[in-house]
């Protein structure tokens, strides 16, 4: 009976923020769940801020000094602003929310893709995300103060210009070598990386004991520095995510949203009852 009841409640779970809309305080916040490539939803951001995701990815292009979100440049429409997919809604949200994107909840992250040149695109999004310094995370060299939300940059990241800046409004997704490095996790609070550069398993039996280390290894090294850690181009990621989940990877890629929400709203039930 116990079983079934936290079963039946899970589901209460999912549905209630299609019923009752992408603003509710029934939506649980999920700080595990990176939304990757979330341009490229039905309702971009909408559909990963109803089921709860703390993690958001959008690509962008800068085109007559506007900055457009996109994976390809022949893809760029002039309405697909940065601003208007992302920003504007993220403001609004956090003003009306009690300076959170969800009520209470934790602070969310906006992964930018700079997929043109990385120097001249980044001074225009630095202009940009200055008008919405109220609900930005900002950095200095030695101290990080948190906001709503959190950009980090990454693919063409002019990391030498950032981290000559004495404040910032954005921070750096660092590489594998990171995991090493002593740079400050004001810089590189997290690190991202291709799976199929790492590892060989392809979701299929069990992992490897070496490259299972491996994993454990690199988790430790990025929680040691401060920094979390993702991996992208994940093999059959219904089967791959719970091994990332049970060593601690901090976020986990999807392009399905139910079905991680599902998961994550599985284990945190899980956790819930073994108290």
């Amino acid at each position: 009976m116990r079983t079934l009841f936290r079963l039946s409640l899970l589901s209460l779970l999912v549905l209630l923020p299609a019923l009752a809309g992408a603003d509710t305080a029934a939506i649980i916040p999920l700080e595990r769940a990176h939304s990757h490539n979330d341009y490229t939803r039905t309702r971009p951001l909408l559909d990963a801020l109803d089921v709860g995701f703390c993690s958001i990815e959008a690509d962008i292009y800068l085109v007559d000094g506007e900055l457009l979100v996109a994976h390809d440049l022949k893809a760029v429409r002039p309405e697909r602003t940065l601003r208007a997919m992302y920003l504007d809604p993220l403001h609004e949200r956090v003003k009306k929310n009690g300076g959170r994107v969800y009520p209470g909840g934790p602070v969310v992250t906006l992964l930018i893709d700079i997929k043109d040149d990385g120097p001249t695109t980044y001074v225009r999004l630095r202009e940009v995300l200055k008008e919405y310094a109220d609900m930005l995370t900002s950095f200095t060299p030695e101290s990080a103060k948190p906001g709503a939300v959190t950009v980090i940059i990454t693919g063409n990241c002019p990391r030498d210009v950032m981290a000559a800046e004495a404040t910032r409004l954005a921070a750096v997704d660092g590489r594998r070598a990171d995991l090493d490095s002593d740079v400050s996790a004001n810089l590189i609070p997290w690190v991202s990386m291709d799976w199929n550069t790492v590892f060989k398993w392809k979701a299929k039996g069990d992992m490897p004991a070496d490259e299972a280390a491996l994993l454990h290894d690199m988790v430790a090294k990025a929680h040691n520095k401060g920094r979390r850690i993702r991996f992208w181009a994940l093999p059959t990621p219904a089967v791959s995510w719970p091994l990332l989940y049970d060593n601690g990877v901090d976020l986990l890629n999807a392009d399905n949203l139910p079905a991680l929400q599902k998961l994550l709203l599985e284990r945190m039930d899980k956790k819930s009852a073994s108290k």
